[in-house]
């Protein structure tokens, strides 16, 4: 996420709010938040998953679509999201 650099702290804040509700989300076996190096307004929500069905029961739920109304007001630039498995664990 790309986010206005005035508002970073602002989208710190709301992830330290919902942080917990979302990782307590059933099937959710982990959440990482992730910041560019080089650019401090360039963040990742990294998410872990049990299976599909379970992300996809969370992208519907009030508890992820309250969140992105706000988040995604925050952005310079469109968000992007993709799903992907490990291949491998070294």
């Amino acid at each position: 996420m790309t986010l206005r650099a005035e508002e970073v702290n602002a989208f710190l804040a709301h992830f330290e709010e919902k942080k917990e509700y979302i990782r307590a989300f059933p099937g959710c076996n982990g959440l990482r938040l992730i910041r560019s190096v080089d650019q401090p307004n360039i963040l990742f929500t990294y998410s872990h998953w049990a299976d599909a069905a379970d992300l996809e029961a969370y992208r519907h739920s009030e508890l992820f679509k309250s969140t992105w109304t706000y988040v995604k007001t925050l952005f310079e630039e469109r968000a992007e999201a993709w799903s992907a498995i490990v291949i491998a664990d070294l």
